[in-house]
C-alpha cells in the first residue's frame, strides 16, 4: 500500500443549523478535534474549505444529490482528507477525543439509514482528490454499494481490488501513539 494513500470522505446532515444551541457541541469540539487528526498518525492531509487560510484547497466544496439543506443554513459536515492505511484512519477515528466525540454524533446528525456516513478509495501516491470525486465514490457506494471504486472500513479493499480485514492490533498500536500525542 506504500504507493497509495487512502482518500477518505465523510458526509452528514445537522439537525440544526450550524450556529444553533442544538449543535453547539459539536461547534465546540471541532477545532480540537481538527487538530487531534492531523496529529494522528498516518494521517497525511485535509481539504481545507473555502475561506480557510490553511489546509491546502482542493477544489470548490460540493455534497451528494442526497443533501437536502433541511437545517437551511446552507452547510453540511463533510471531511475530505487522505490517510496512510485503514489503519491508522479507526486508530483515529474510534479511538481517543474523535471516538469520545463520534459517539454524540446521534445528538447533531439526522439519522439516514440509507446514506452512508462516509466512503474510503485509494489515490495513487501524487494524487489529491477534490471534492467532486469525493461526492461521486460516495454517490457509488450508496447506489452500488462496497466495491474497490467505493468502500467501508467494514467492507475494505486493499489497492489491488482484494477484499481486506483491517489488523486490529496494528489499530489499537497506533490509538495508543495518538493518545501519548495528545
Amino acid at each position: 500500500m506504500r504507493d497509495h494513500k487512502l482518500a477518505v470522505y465523510t458526509f452528514n446532515q445537522f439537525v440544526a443549523p450550524y450556529q444553533s444551541d442544538k449543535i453547539s457541541g459539536f461547534r465546540v469540539a471541532e477545532p480540537e478535534i481538527l487538530v487531534t487528526i492531523e496529529n494522528a498518525a498516518g494521517f497525511i492531509a485535509r481539504a481545507g474549505y473555502d475561506g480557510e487560510e490553511d489546509p491546502s484547497y482542493w477544489g470548490e466544496q460540493v455534497f451528494p444529490d442526497c443533501w437536502t439543506n433541511g437545517n437551511g443554513d446552507g452547510w453540511a459536515p463533510s471531511t475530505l482528507s487522505l490517510w496512510a492505511s485503514v489503519e491508522a484512519l479507526m486508530a483515529a477515528t474510534y479511538h481517543g477525543r474523535h471516538g469520545k466525540v463520534l459517539r454524540h454524533g446521534k445528538d447533531w446528525h439526522v439519522p439516514a439509514d440509507h446514506i452512508p456516513e462516509y466512503v474510503l478509495w485509494w489515490v495513487a501516491d501524487g494524487s489529491t482528490p477534490n471534492w467532486a470525486v469525493a461526492v461521486d465514490r460516495f454517490e457509488d457506494l450508496m447506489t452500488n454499494g462496497p466495491s474497490l471504486r467505493a468502500f467501508t472500513v467494514k467492507n475494505a479493499f486493499d489497492p489491488n481490488g482484494r477484499p481486506y480485514k483491517p489488523d486490529v492490533a496494528i489499530v489499537k498500536d497506533l490509538a495508543k501513539q495518538n493518545a501519548q500525542k495528545a
